[in-house]
């Protein structure tokens, strides 16, 4: 596969900015098999945004002939206070249910290598980190602290701090050539970049909106070329674990997710910030073409090529939002069918998950 095939793999949907497509381009032309890499904190059900765009791009990756890690970030789940701020729990569920949320999407360990962060480190990695913080002005650290989901003002324990050097300090112990997180995480990235320890690439990833988040939505601010205030919009709707009524997760049965795609937020013609657009651009049409089943009164059926297409349709009233509502439902089901299958195979997993009474 040639350079450019590989760099093509890595900006397909649903990435939204690499940084830089030239560093890209030398990582493929210095490595054979880059090391890639995402962490996550260890927290509550996985979702569409975590799981699945997650996992399609791994897939990329893969074909891309890269060597992936998704690294289970316990330490940083412990700072964050997630799951009670209990590490053993917090470390359980990184092995079990989170671990086999991917597997379950395919990404089986003969495919990716899953590390628990404080299984690999060591005395080199935590003067990494303190290395990183030092060349880091506490203001610049303090606005990093929002890649936790805290704002900068938020009454955050003093271990806060630490939090952006150590996941920069991440991609440095596990020698990753492409860092992978959604927009969100842009922030770390850059600093890493600035301090100049490490070079690498930044691949961040859209920030899927949830079921209702997108009636806050500015359209008008989705469209800036402001980095900061795109990303800040994402970040208003985007879908979320502690709001179960805005997250479809990845193991939901068909009944769930036709249920909760019912009452989803899909207003006539506006494309901007609707959540039912977003899903079959950036999870559904990436891949494939799209069905409209609909009764020919309506119009009949309709088969859609590509997100350009559908965007244009709707907003010029062509297609009614219940039938892209009915479609997309259909079609993440089946998308999802194989996480489904799996965890009714190991419910002990979705069990460990369940039982906890704080999924934040």
């Amino acid at each position: 596969m040639d350079i450019e095939k590989k760099i093509e793999l890595v900006k397909r949907k649903p990435t939204e900015e690499i940084v830089t497509e030239n560093d890209l381009r030398e990582i493929f032309e210095n490595y054979a098999h880059p090391q890639h890499y995402i962490g996550f904190e260890i927290s509550g059900l996985v979702h569409l945004g975590s799981g699945l765009c997650t996992t399609l791009k791994i897939r990329d990756m893969l074909e891309a002939k890269c060597k992936s890690i998704i690294w289970l970030a316990d330490y940083h789940a412990w700072i964050n206070g997630k799951l009670g701020g209990d590490l053993d729990q917090i470390q359980k569920i990184a092995k079990g249910y989170f671990k086999h949320a991917f597997v379950s999407l395919g990404l089986e360990e003969d495919k990716v290598e899953y590390k628990l962060s404080s299984e690999v480190y060591d005395n080199e990695y935590w003067k990494e980190v303190l290395a990183i913080a030092k060349d880091t002005t506490l203001k610049r650290m303090l606005r990093c602290v929002t890649i936790m989901g805290r704002k900068e003002n938020e009454g955050l324990s003093s271990s806060s701090i630490f939090y952006p050097a150590m996941q920069a300090a991440d991609i440095i112990k596990l020698n990753v050539q492409i860092a992978h997180a959604g927009m969100d995480q842009r922030k770390v990235h850059m600093l890493l970049r600035d301090v100049g320890h490490y070079k690498f690439a930044a691949l961040h990833t859209h920030l899927l909106p949830g079921l209702v988040g997108g009636e806050r939505m500015n359209p008008e601010g989705m469209q800036t070329g402001d980095v900061d205030n795109r990303i800040d919009q994402q970040i208003e709707v985007k879908m979320s674990k502690s709001k179960p009524d805005s997250a479809i997760f990845i193991h939901d049965s068909e009944e769930q997710i036709q249920s909760k795609i019912k009452k989803a937020y899909c207003p006539e013609k506006i494309t901007e910030g609707n959540p039912m657009i977003e899903y079959a651009e950036y999870l559904i049409l990436r891949d494939k073409g799209m069905k409209i089943e609909r009764p020919e009164k309506f119009g009949g059926d309709l088969e859609i090529v590509d997100a350009e297409e559908l965007r244009k349709i709707y907003s010029e009233g062509k297609l009614h939002p219940v039938d892209l509502k009915n479609a997309v439902s259909r079609e993440l089901s089946e998308i999802l069918k194989p996480s489904r299958d799996y965890f009714e195979k190991h419910k002990e997993y979705l069990e460990q998950i369940k039982t906890l009474s704080i999924t934040r």
